[in-house]
């Protein structure tokens, strides 16, 4: 399969990468250090329409497809995967709200997600249920027009810098994923709080910290699909979350191994260039087998995703699972290449490690995704 860019891909990882180079990449750093939410880079990515890539130009977006989304990720996590990271989360919001958002909700919120005015965020997890949302306990007790929310998510990208939160909520008394819905709430909601910020080892500037509810009134014309249509609805968004887990993995893969090559022509050792000794050799040839095939992986798992029938998108999950173990390998690869020196915050390659790290962990934690792939592959997905 081909995975050259046409004419238009070209332009958009030119741009994409002008933004990164401007905006994004000198404020990388801090940004990891001191916990910084890129706000620099989220404006200069609004300023050039790209918020909304994928959001129909009726609701303010660009109307463009999930490989452009791809393309555009790759490329912003080749410079800083903070960036990378929030950007991926609000095309996952607007793909949920396209998916089953009430038509005045998209009216209203779309637009702002799209133009970057506004910053959404995903709040499933809790501190009870871990990656396991099934098991999540946060309630929505009907009081007829609306919904009383109670409970406390964890671990939420954008936590206090979003204005709309997507929530997972247990919408009747009943146990099992058809008891899920996901709501909408605003971040004004009365009830709605923060409580602590979670200093990590990577991915520090996606201001990841708790959202609280307590007894917030939600609106039922708020609810994102049918009540208790949180799986329908996370089967439409899951793909967008996946894949652009799975870009930043390359994205940053690619500047591992980018940073090592020129490190083993510049660095001297022993009166030579480092990449003349043959072990380095080796480690640069891995590192590069595995950043193609995942690129490969990435690539075909969107050409895959374009025309994809409902239900799980495997293609996609099985892209995420590569990928970002490769991105771990890979940067460990760069570390070792680079000694002692590729230990120290002085060079980009320890955050690029770190920030691989959590990937595993965000969009899917890789072991419930691989039971998941496995359980398709077995015919024992339910219906």
């Amino acid at each position: 399969m081909d995975f050259s860019f046409n004419e238009e891909q070209k332009m958009l990882q030119s741009q994409v990468q002008e933004i990164a180079l401007m905006d994004v990449s000198p404020r990388a750093s801090d940004i990891d250090s001191y916990t910084l939410f890129p706000w620099e880079g989220l404006k200069a990515l609004s300023e050039a329409d790209l918020m909304g890539m994928m959001v129909p130009p009726a609701y303010g977006g660009a109307g463009s497809d999930i490989v452009s989304f791809i393309i555009a990720t790759q490329e912003l996590a080749r410079y800083c995967a903070n960036t990378a990271l929030v950007f991926v989360t609000q095309h996952f919001c607007e793909a949920g709200l396209l998916a089953g958002g009430q038509e005045e909700m998209k009216k209203k919120w779309l637009p702002m997600l799209a133009s970057g005015e506004k910053i959404a965020a995903f709040a499933a997890t809790e501190a009870d249920c871990g990656s396991n949302v099934l098991a999540a306990q946060s309630t929505a007790q009907d009081q007829g027009n609306s919904y009383t929310v109670n409970g406390t998510k964890v671990y939420i990208t954008a936590a206090d810098d979003a204005e709309l939160y997507l929530v997972v909520v247990r919408s009747n008394p009943a146990q099992g994923p058809q008891s899920l819905s996901i709501l909408a709430i605003e971040k004004e909601t009365l009830g709605l709080s923060f409580g602590r910020k979670y200093i990590r080892m990577g991915l520090n500037g996606s201001s990841n910290g708790e959202v609280i509810l307590n007894n917030c009134q939600v609106p039922k014309i708020n609810l994102v699909g049918p009540e208790g249509g949180y799986m329908a609805m996370f089967g439409a968004m899951s793909g967008v979350g996946l894949l652009g887990a799975s870009a930043i993995s390359v994205g940053l893969a690619q500047t591992a191994l980018a940073e090592s090559i020129s490190y083993g022509k510049q660095r001297i050792v022993a009166g030579q260039p480092l990449g003349n000794y043959q072990a380095v050799q080796f480690m640069v040839s891995e590192m590069s087998a595995l950043v193609d095939a995942g690129r490969a992986a990435l690539y075909q798992a969107g050409a895959a995703h374009l025309s994809a029938p409902p239900g799980p998108p495997l293609h996609a999950m099985k892209a995420k699972l590569f990928t970002t173990d490769m991105a771990i390998k890979v940067t460990d690869l760069a570390l070792q290449m680079h000694g002692g020196a590729g230990y120290t915050k002085e060079l980009v390659i320890e955050r690029l490690h770190r920030d691989a790290r959590g990937l595993t962990l965000h969009f899917g934690v890789t072991e419930p995704l691989k039971e998941l792939v496995g359980k398709a592959l077995m015919g024992l997905m339910p219906g």
